[in-house]
């Protein structure tokens, strides 16, 4: 298997990141990103088991993880479905859109894991946080917007009194333009082979859920311009 180079030296010297991991395409293009800037050996993923419905993609993200030589810690956020209740979590639950939002939205789940994140980050004298939010090719969940992730910044460092930056590469890109990005990373056939994206834990995708259409039509349109 062709595995993408992950020992570049890093371009800033002793700095470290912290990648929140789910072994989807989104977070696993992050974490190219961050070993492209950081070194792998300057680089960790976090990644958060809550119950969620699509229980392979935690599987893929540890796979992922030793593969790439990344450490990563799991944490058990799973009290998350006593809280709440979405078509994320439940598997019995159909997948459809009320008042103009994904019932597959989890309240608080992003700032949930900002925090987790955050508060990992700190002990391990880490200051760079990434996480693979977008704003420009995603399903309205409120929690991917960038003045979310601007507003918990600012939260977290007063909380903390700790300078976190939260980077979000995937911002304002389309999903072809992360399909794009991937592959200027070096990372394109791994991305595409490796990660899991499927709401309903499909194995190579059921090609009707939201995120299966977001990943599928982006990948698509930037094949179309790669030929």
């Amino acid at each position: 298997m062709h595995r993408p180079t992950t020992n570049r030296k890093p371009q800033m010297s002793q700095k470290q990141a912290l990648v929140i991991f789910s072994g989807g395409q989104d977070s696993t293009t992050c974490l190219f990103q961050a070993i492209a800037q950081y070194g792998a050996e300057n680089v960790q993923a976090i990644t958060f088991a809550y119950g969620q419905r699509h229980k392979i993609e935690l599987e893929r993200a540890a796979w992922i993880a030793k593969d790439l030589n990344i450490k990563q810690t799991v944490l058990d956020l799973s009290l998350m479905t006593s809280i709440t209740h979405n078509a994320l979590m439940d598997d019995t639950a159909t997948i459809q859109t009320e008042n103009n939002l994904p019932n597959t939205f989890v309240d608080g789940r992003n700032a949930l894991f900002l925090l987790y994140a955050a508060i990992y980050a700190k002990s391990q004298n880490i200051h760079d946080i990434f996480v693979g939010v977008c704003e420009t090719d995603f399903s309205g969940y409120p929690d991917c917007r960038d003045v979310f992730v601007k507003s918990m910044n600012v939260t977290l460092n007063l909380a903390m009194a700790y300078d976190f930056n939260i980077h979000t590469p995937l911002m304002w890109l389309t999903k072809k333009e992360t399909w794009a990005l991937a592959d200027q990373l070096g990372a394109f056939e791994y991305v595409r082979n490796h990660t899991h994206t499927c709401y309903l834990g499909v194995e190579g995708g059921c090609h009707e859920c939201p995120s299966c259409v977001l990943r599928e039509r982006g990948l698509q349109e930037y094949l179309a311009e790669r030929i």
